[in-house]
């Protein structure tokens, strides 16, 4: 991997607004720099803008607990037998939003839960090849007695359902294909590999 590029080596010559709405989607037509030297020919890019998002995996490190919501997700509509996924809590930052604060309002929207300490997992696009989102992604010590019921806000159109799992019934579900979205795949693996740490300073 070469660190010989930058944004500088990127000729953008238009960039077209083709839609707004609740997200954006533009048009770039732009050059950038070949590997091989010089500059290569215009290439056309639409450009799906959405704001940065996060997502937390609640966790209980005194049961070894894990707390998913399931929610509708038009995305998998085409795709999947079943539409309703198993994920972590998440949600999109406002412009004075730092991604800590996000993380624990949508805790308690989503999930009725409040959040202790917050352990940062990563920070990383979802699908750079067409879309500018970066997600910043969480484990937050959490109680998972009493978490369950159905949450969301009303003026969002949530209908979200809370799940309370043994964190080896969770990753079983990642093992079998029962979750099947990134974020939430990440985190339950970055918590396998990492659990008796986090367990030993969270208990």
């Amino acid at each position: 991997m070469s660190d010989t590029f930058s944004q500088a080596d990127v000729e953008v010559v238009e960039r077209e607004e083709c839609f707004r709405g609740f997200y954006k989607l533009d048009r770039l037509h732009l050059r950038h720099r070949l590997f091989a030297g010089g500059m290569g020919k215009l290439i056309n890019r639409e450009l799906f803008v959405r704001h940065d998002a996060v997502c937390v995996l609640p966790y209980d490190p005194r049961r070894d607990e894990v707390v998913l919501i399931e929610q509708f997700r038009v995305g998998a509509l085409d795709k999947s037998r079943n539409p309703w996924l198993l994920e972590l809590v998440a949600g999109l930052i406002d412009k004075d939003e730092q991604p800590e604060e996000v993380a624990r309002r949508e805790a308690m929207e989503e999930a009725g839960l409040t959040l202790g300490a917050l352990w940062p997992l990563s920070v990383y696009y979802p699908s750079p090849g067409g879309s500018d989102e970066r997600v910043h992604l969480f484990v937050g010590r959490c109680d998972s007695v009493g978490a369950g019921g159905i949450h969301g806000l009303e003026e969002e159109g949530e209908d979200i359902r809370v799940h309370v799992l043994s964190f080896e019934d969770a990753l079983a579900r990642v093992r079998d294909g029962r979750i099947d979205n990134a974020a939430s795949i990440m985190a339950l693996q970055w918590l396998a590999l990492n659990r008796d740490e986090v367990r030993g300073l969270w208990t």
